[in-house]
Parts: structure tokens; sequence; C-alpha cells
């Protein structure tokens, strides 16, 4: 299986941005004859507007988040939120998110082993990153999430104490974690935002629809529009899919 990007920016200086990334594609023709047309999937909104990312650390009780403007290398923690019932209810609390925010693309944390290979609880994170990008219809990137909750609790710190001087009370330390995680969430979504400046974005999931006009694309330029297949025959022939995106479910348990 492909990997979710490692952690490129953490810890590192940030990459001077390419002189060659603002050239002027129709002064310039080779200006992005390289680029995925793709490449730029919910950036977008319908209306024109740049839309904002947001970075997620999934965890089994609280979800943090954070968010960065198009363009920046710095993202600043927004919020946690408890862990719902089902999917049904995370999905639900976050398209409230991502409306309320601008937002056109979230980047997941990727919990895989230290050894760099994909356990229970990345596969497990890797399920829900599917089944949130087809419930609020936004692409999502997996970024290895390897140390974030490290690097995120130096940048907070512990728990203040008491009033009286004494340990922290249960509220104090609830109130830490909820910082951490958020934290931890930006830590995610700079590694990402520093790994595209290299060139080594994380893996990509499209939601449904995104995949269906992908197909048909494929189709209509292979002058095979109209004909029924199943993705299997696509895969026979060759057709192209989108690099660094990842099937659905169904399709990942064939």
């Amino acid at each position: 299986l492909p990997r979710a990007g490692g952690p490129a920016g953490r810890g590192a200086a940030r990459p001077e941005r390419d002189a060659g990334a603002d050239r002027d594609p129709d002064r310039d023709p080779d200006a992005g004859a390289d680029r995925d047309p793709d490449a730029d999937l919910g950036a977008v909104g319908d209306d024109g507007s740049v839309r904002r990312l947001l970075g997620i650390d999934l965890g089994t009780r609280r979800i943090g988040l954070a968010i960065a403007e198009p363009g920046a290398l710095r993202a600043r923690p927004l919020a946690t939120l408890g862990r719902g019932r089902s999917l049904d209810a995370d999905a639900d609390a976050l398209g409230r998110v991502t409306a309320a925010n601008g937002i056109g693309e979230l980047v997941v944390g990727l919990p895989l082993d230290m050894s760099g290979g994909e356990g229970p609880a990345a596969l497990a994170a890797r399920q829900w990153a599917v089944a949130v990008a087809n419930a609020t219809g936004l692409p999502v990137t997996l970024r290895d999430e390897r140390l974030s909750s490290h690097v995120a609790e130096g940048r907070v710190g512990r728990a203040k104490r008491g009033p009286s001087g004494g340990p922290p009370g249960p509220a104090r330390r609830a109130a830490n974690r909820a910082r951490i995680d958020r934290e931890a969430a930006g830590v995610i979504l700079e590694d990402e935002l520093a790994a595209r400046e290299l060139g080594l974005p994380g893996e990509r999931i499209l939601p449904d629809h995104a995949r269906d006009d992908r197909s048909g694309r494929a189709r209509a330029e292979s002058g095979t529009l109209g004909e029924p297949r199943d993705d299997a025959e696509g895969d026979a022939r060759g057709l192209p899919r989108s690099p660094g995106s990842r099937p659905g479910l169904d399709e990942e348990a064939r």
C-alpha cells in the first residue's frame, strides 16, 4: 500500500518558495505543464473563493482541529471536538466546522508504527478518512503523524497547578489534553504544508463523486464514454487514476 507522507517539515527550516512557482501559465506554456489537473481539487470553492485547509488529529475520544490559510506554511489550533457515538456524528460535526470556516480540504494524521508500518490504529484512521471524505464531499490527505503529539506536548507544556499550588485537577488536565490535541493537528497540517513545498504531498483520498468525475473524464478521453465497466475492467484497460489517491473501501476490500 502507498504510505502517507512523513514529517518532512518538522523541526526543519522551511523551504523557500520556488521562484518559478508564480509563473503565469497563460504567458509561459511550460508553467504547470506537468501539473495534475486535479491537484488543487477542493482548494477553490464554487464561487471562485480560495478555500482553507483543516488539519485533524484523530483520537479515540477527541478530535483536534487546526486551520491554515491557502499558501501558508503555518497552522493555528482551532478547536477540540469530542468523538461522536458514530462516524456519522463525527462527519456531521466536521461538516459544520468546514462550512463555517471555508474549508476545502482535510489533512488527517495517519498513526503509523514507528517502523513505518500500518497497524490497526492506522487502518481505522484510513477507513475513517475515506468515510469522512464521502460524507463531507471534501478531499482528504493522509499525513504521517508520528511524534506529532510529542511535539505538541513540548509546545503546550504541562497542565498548570491548582490554585493552592497543588497538582492540577481533572478540569485543568482535561483542558490541557484538549490543547495538545489541537496543537498536534497543527503539527500534522504544518508537516503536510512543508512537504508540499518540497513536492512531496501526502496520500490523497477523493470523495466518491470526485472519483466518478475523474472516471468519466478518463473514459471520454479514451473514447469509451457510455460503455459500462467496473473498476476492475478500468484497471485492466489502464485508465488513469489519480496519483496518490485511494479507492473506496469496497474496492480496497477486494
